[in-house]
């Protein structure tokens, strides 16, 4: 009889720990904590989260490559497409911030249930969050020193001014100096401070533009009529390089000098280059045009990344050159640079690759 007793009191406890189990995890799912969904992503799982942009976007079709260089290794990569947008990536895998979505075609796709564990960006944006200026100036966290690079990939872009043809305008200050009635697209939502710096330099503003019965926009709709348009450029159909793509085959234009010592300004003080948009990068280059350009598309991530990730994510940016080549991008693989991106430090599993490989000088 006792030994019963004890079977059902057993019985009972078993039932009743299920039960609590049971009601634990409804409650963490209806009140929306991470109890469950950290179980979910991470490198611990082998699928950890890689803030990304858009598919059309630099950031996401490199997000995507990611994915497939190291699927072969037995990572499945999860993608936010909706991490992106100037800073915002750069902050939310500083951060280790959940995805949220921004209301953009993007979010259709599959948002991953974790907090982001590395990304993808500019090695300008990356550089100015490592050291907490431009853009992430004002920033409460302040310089985020815990970012670090594993791979920057080549991807060149220019900074672009041009005007239609038949405008007559042969430099920017004449805009301000005869107060021409302009229409004026400038780019200053993917370029941090850049574009606003050159504004300032010519002393014009959407204030100043209106006030001389222009019209003034920071992002280019298909079909928009411009007379002015600033921005940085690529020959792809990608948002970012979108005004450029379009507008030289819309419009007849003519491409701008900025001034030597604006450009020596942006060079020193960005983190850019100094170089020349190539001739016949798009219709109406008809010479090289003196400009400032940027390269670098930076995967990377935090001092918490394990070193057996970097290490083989490293090898498979490396190993899996080819799928930089079918993207409609402009990506390229140079081992003398894939390893360091200005003053952000390599991460310590990526360095023992290229050691290895030999690229580190």
């Amino acid at each position: 009889m006792r030994s019963m007793r004890l079977r059902i009191v057993s019985a009972m406890l078993i039932l009743l720990a299920s039960l609590a189990g049971s009601f634990q995890l409804a409650s963490a799912q209806d009140t929306g904590t991470q109890a469950t969904s950290t179980q979910a992503t991470g490198y611990a799982v082998k699928k950890p989260v890689l803030g990304g942009a858009c598919p059309l976007c630099p950031w996401g079709k490199m997000a995507e490559v990611v994915k497939e260089a190291m699927q072969p290794y037995g990572w499945d990569i999860q993608i936010c497409y909706v991490c992106a947008g100037g800073p915002r990536e750069a902050r939310m895998v500083a951060g280790a911030m959940m995805p949220v979505p921004r209301g953009s075609a993007s979010d259709q796709l599959p948002l991953p249930n974790g907090p982001v564990d590395f990304g993808v960006t500019g090695s300008q944006f990356l550089q100015w969050a490592y050291l907490g200026i431009d853009v992430f100036a004002n920033d409460p966290e302040g310089p985020r020193k815990h970012l670090r690079v594993v791979a920057n990939i080549q991807e060149p872009t220019y900074l672009i001014v041009a005007v239609k043809a038949e405008s007559g305008i042969t430099d920017l200050g004449d805009i301000v100096e005869k107060r021409l009635p302009v229409r004026m697209v400038a780019r200053t939502s993917i370029g941090g401070g850049i574009t606003p710096a050159i504004l300032a330099y010519y002393g014009l503003s959407k204030e100043k533009v209106e006030s001389f019965g222009g019209s003034f926009r920071t992002r280019y709709e298909e079909g928009e009529d411009a007379d002015v348009l600033i921005g940085f450029g690529s020959l792809v159909n990608a948002p970012e390089y979108r005004l450029w793509y379009q507008a030289s085959q819309k419009y007849d234009l003519k491409y701008l000098e900025l001034s030597g010592d604006l450009r020596e300004k942006l060079a020193k003080d960005l983190y850019l280059e100094r170089k020349e948009i190539p001739l016949g990068l798009f219709r109406g280059v008809d010479r090289p045009i003196p400009t400032v350009a940027r390269t670098g598309i930076v995967v990377y991530g935090r001092t918490d990344m394990p070193d057996d990730f970097a290490y083989t994510l490293a090898k498979a940016m490396d190993e899996h050159q080819d799928l930089l080549q079918w993207t409609h991008m402009n990506f390229s693989y140079n081992p003398h640079k894939v390893w360091k991106a200005f003053d952000v430090p390599l991460h310590p599993g990526a360095a023992r690759y290229y050691k290895e490989r030999g690229y580190m000088e």
